[in-house]
């Protein structure tokens, strides 16, 4: 006997899927009711409820067992003591992976509010991108809390709608799932501005009765006429949502001048009948130029098909009219949903994995997009529902988000076509770059050989934060190109003080040797790492030089002594502790600027104590040389002093740069010093400065902070100013 609670559930299944797993449902209910036991919601209900409501409403839209049954447990991990682990042992992989998908991640406590829904939106578009099911849970949890959303302080209240108008409605709209769409923007709506709500809902109040005759009139006339050429079809009003209202008049419009309040709709059989009917509506009424569009044809990104067409009724008031087969139209209301293919315990329809591609090219360039709030305003753009249709030369369609310029055409066709682009003709017309893609426009991007590459002046200008990935990306391996020219340059110098030639001794066999033994994959690495000061000049040649020496049967004394680097004094006695030693004077080297974390070794200096490096430091490997003078040493872990870090940022040169690297650390009470910044080619800044850590924790947790900053290219620790 189940529950008399799960009944409505299971009946609703029943009427879609009588081979489901019920008994599997009764499962998963049973399981989460006893996680969530002595749990209540905000409105004073068992926790119970939620998870079922969720579980119900996405069986309205016809979902299989498997995501039914992670609905109700998606919530235990994450408010329970119930771990992953559990629940693939009671429920097997998939719903793990589902439930897993769902849950937000825990310890950001040093995260701030936006750093938080970053990380948490990340995890939820990997996983969407592994399985479309996680986003339908994610939605059908965020539509339940919505409907209780009064029950909630106002404070959280607004939050939660505005996360709701900014991310999970448009999220709705792009899998075409309009149902959920209308309801979370409409909700969200009346939240974020109640006088606003308050007066349309008055307003089309008062309106009513004259639209609704109108309408009533326009559909009796025309379902007349349709069953006189035999075309069986069901003829509706629809009316429009509060919040598309609103946006219309928010664009400049009065609310009488938006016609379309009330739209009529036409579902037919056959989209031969789809075609008839337009004919037909067009014959009876004047069509208004320029407002038939045909998404048959040319179907929405998020599968939606229907014509539309607006005319001039009997009243002489504009009429919206939509037509579209009963296939087209469970795919308008249930987007997704409506195309699920999955088979109890089998695989996702492939195709319908790659009609939702755009989720894949979020993750493709989140992972450049550092900043928390650059990422969630790079999601909002790529989920925000108005776009432009252009087409390539050769007549394929290219989808853009609206406002999107050639260079955002140039990237989505690919890396290097946006690299070499030097200007485009829309229409067979020269335009400049920062022209405004309008729809049905054909683009035509023109390139040249000769330019090197992107101006950061275009990270300003492009719309896509795809084609901004690709820029950074560009501009990223550039700054890498100069280093190892730098570090090139170093190496070549210093052989000319030794009076040497450089391709005696800096051959490409004895760098890669170098290279390997330094730990580095290729000799470009080596070189960057010269070029930016992670590998230090002087101990490196001493063993380019060794190597040099013992190919040749040279003596020693035939190059002159290369100068060891002068270390830098610890602030603290305290920090470091060398075994067997009580009183050992300790400086740290400037090479890599130990902090407690790091493995370190000492090594004993010509009368100077035990200079400290990082077991990872290049000079502590080219010192292994002579380990008569190695000494262990430890952090004294009592020790509770701070310690200087060297710090290299490179980023676009841009107004107010400066201002957000000190306010940044500021924020996180971090103490800042020797601040230096220059300018380069390509308008790209170099911003060196140091900064005082407790350890490397708290280092790492700063440079991944600095690198969150809007238009950072790279951020790394780096050798004091002077070493070589």
């Amino acid at each position: 006997m189940f529950p008399p609670e799960l009944i409505p559930l299971l009946e609703k299944v029943q009427s879609y899927n009588k081979q489901a797993d019920f008994l599997a449902i009764e499962k998963a209910y049973l399981y989460a009711a006893r996680a969530h036991a002595g749990q209540l919601r905000a409105s004073g209900e068992d926790y119970i409820v939620h998870p079922l409501g969720v579980a119900t409403i996405l069986a309205e839209l016809g979902l299989d067992t498997d995501t039914l049954v992670a609905a109700l447990l998606h919530d235990v991990v994450e408010d329970t003591g119930v771990t992953l682990d559990d629940i693939e042992t009671e429920f097997g992989s998939t719903i793990a992976r589902l439930v897993d998908g769902v849950t937000k991640l825990g310890r950001l406590e040093d995260l701030n509010k936006q750093e938080r829904q970053a990380e948490n939106l990340r995890k939820m578009f990997f996983a969407m991108a592994e399985d479309l099911r996680v986003i339908l849970i994610k939605l059908a949890d965020r539509l339940h809390n919505m409907r209780t959303l009064k029950f909630l302080p106002p404070e959280k209240q607004r939050e939660t709608a505005l996360e709701t108008r900014e991310i999970f409605a448009p999220l709705a709209g792009r899998l075409g799932i309009s149902r959920f769409q209308w309801e979370l923007e409409d909700t969200a709506f009346r939240y974020l501005e109640p006088d606003s709500y308050r007066e349309i809902t008055e307003l089309v109040a008062q309106k009513r009765d004259v639209r609704e005759a109108i309408i009533n009139h326009a559909i009796l006339d025309l379902k007349e006429r349709i069953e006189e050429y035999g075309i069986e079809a069901d003829i509706s009003g629809r009316p429009k949502h509060f919040y598309s209202i609103y946006r219309k008049m928010q664009a400049g419009r009065t609310f009488d001048e938006i016609y379309d309040l009330t739209a009529i709709r036409v579902i037919v059989d056959t989209v031969k009948e789809c075609y008839e009917v337009l004919g037909l509506i067009h014959s009876i009424w004047r069509p208004i130029p320029g407002r038939f569009k045909d998404y048959i044809a040319m179907p929405k990104p998020n599968m939606y098909q229907s014509l539309h067409t607006t005319v001039i009724s009997d009243w002489g008031d504009p009429l919206e009219i939509q037509i579209r087969t009963w296939e087209m139209h469970r795919v308008a209301e249930t987007g997704i949903a409506a195309h699920w293919l999955y088979k109890e315990g089998g695989r996702p329809d492939q195709k319908l994995q790659e009609r939702f591609s755009w989720l894949r090219s979020i993750l493709e360039w989140q992972q450049e997009l550092r900043d928390a709030k650059e990422f969630v305003d790079g999601v909002k753009i790529e989920l925000y529902p108005d776009e432009v249709f252009v087409f390539t030369p050769k007549g394929d369609v290219i989808n853009l988000p609206a406002g999107s310029i050639p260079l955002d055409f140039a990237y989505r066709i690919h890396t290097d076509l946006g690299h070499r682009c030097v200007g485009a003709k829309i229409n067979g017309r020269i335009v400049p770059l920062n022209y405004v893609l309008q729809n049905g426009d054909i683009v035509e991007i023109l390139t040249s050989n000769k330019i090197k590459g992107p101006s950061p002046d275009w990270l300003k200008m492009v719309r896509t934060s795809g084609a901004k990935s690709k820029i950074r990306a560009w501009f990223k391996k550039e700054q890498r190109e100069q280093n190892i020219a730098k570090g090139k340059e170093m190496l070549e110098k210093e052989m000319g003080r030794l009076g040497l030639e450089p391709h005696q001794v800096l051959n490409d066999d004895r760098l890669q040797r170098m290279a390997s033994r330094l730990n580095f994959a290729e000799i470009n690495d080596l070189l960057a790492s010269v070029g930016y000061g992670g590998t230090t000049l002087a101990p490196l040649i001493q063993k380019l030089m060794e190597d040099y020496r013992e190919e040749h049967g040279l003596e020693d004394s035939s190059i002159g002594d290369i100068p060891e680097e002068e270390p830098q004094p610890f602030y603290s006695q305290e920090g470091v502790r060398v075994r067997g030693v009580s009183d050992a004077l300790i400086r740290f080297s400037r090479c890599c600027n130990p902090v407690p974390g790091d493995k370190i070794i000492g090594y004993i200096t010509r009368g100077r104590g035990v200079s400290i490096h990082t077991v990872s430091c290049p000079n502590a490997k080219a010192l292994q040389a002579e380990p008569e003078r190695l000494i262990d040493v430890y952090w004294d872990e009592q020790d509770k002093a701070t310690y200087p870090v060297r710090i290299e940022l490179v980023a676009l040169d841009r107004p107010e740069l400066l201002r957000d690297v000190v306010q940044l650390l500021s924020d996180c009470n971090i103490n800042i010093s020797a601040l230096q910044a220059r300018s380069e080619k390509n308008r790209t800044a170099v911003v060196t400065f140091t900064i005082v850590v407790r350890d490397r924790q708290h280092l790492n947790a700063t440079l991944e902070r600095l690198g969150r900053i809007r238009d950072v290219f790279t951020v790394q620790r780096v050798a004091a100013p002077g070493v070589h």
